[in-house]
């Protein structure tokens, strides 16, 4: 069974992502090791937390996240996890892996925030990991900042939410939800496994 590797960054929700990855297929582990990450068949970044806490944990490893993601590793990011592939967020201070270009920045005041509960997912380019998803989905949130790219050929969905905003992302090996799929019911459990249908190709 291929093995996933859930970094844990100092973030919560660890454990929901780990029994859903397990439901999936997939041997899942939750490790601070550099050495689990550079021999995983998969690496999660998870959660609910701090981006500046969460760049602190990331400094030791981030050689092993960047040569995994050059090797072809499949790589998630789950909210906080998405915000970690870019340089910087209006959170606060921290360098994160700056996979792409781009940042984090607050969703509007016009709505409540954090932004928590059910919303849809538009799918604007269709790919693996949206395989049998329905356009219009719902899926859950909890987050209060959202990426901003600079390349916007690699978004796979919108959601609205006092704006538009990209809820997924996907380039090469690397998968990225502003959403939680491990909280999103059987939608979350159908985009889990599709990307543990990536990791057994």
């Amino acid at each position: 069974m291929p093995e996933a590797i859930i970094f844990d960054y100092g973030v919560g929700n660890l454990l929901s992502l780990k029994c859903a990855l397990e439901k999936v297929g997939l041997n899942a582990k939750i490790t601070v090791s550099s050495h689990q990450l550079k021999n995983a068949d998969a690496i999660a970044l998870p959660g609910v937390g701090s981006f500046s806490a969460a760049t602190t944990k990331l400094n030791a490893v981030k050689e092993h996240l960047a040569y995994a993601v050059e090797s072809g590793t499949p790589l998630l990011g789950i909210c906080i996890g998405l915000q970690l592939f870019f340089k910087e967020s209006d959170e606060g201070p921290g360098i994160g892996l700056a996979l792409f270009e781009g940042k984090s920045v607050r969703l509007p005041r016009s709505v409540k925030v954090p932004h928590m509960g059910w919303n849809t997912l538009r799918i604007v380019k269709q790919n693996q990991l949206f395989e049998g998803v329905d356009d219009e989905s719902y899926v859950y949130f909890v987050h209060s900042l959202y990426p901003v790219l600079v390349d916007k050929e690699i978004v796979t969905a919108e959601t609205k939410y006092g704006t538009t905003f990209a809820s997924a992302i996907a380039s090469e090996s690397v998968y990225g939800t502003q959403f939680h799929p491990e909280k999103s019911g059987d939608v979350g459990l159908k985009i889990l496994g599709n990307f543990a249908k990536i990791v057994k190709r």
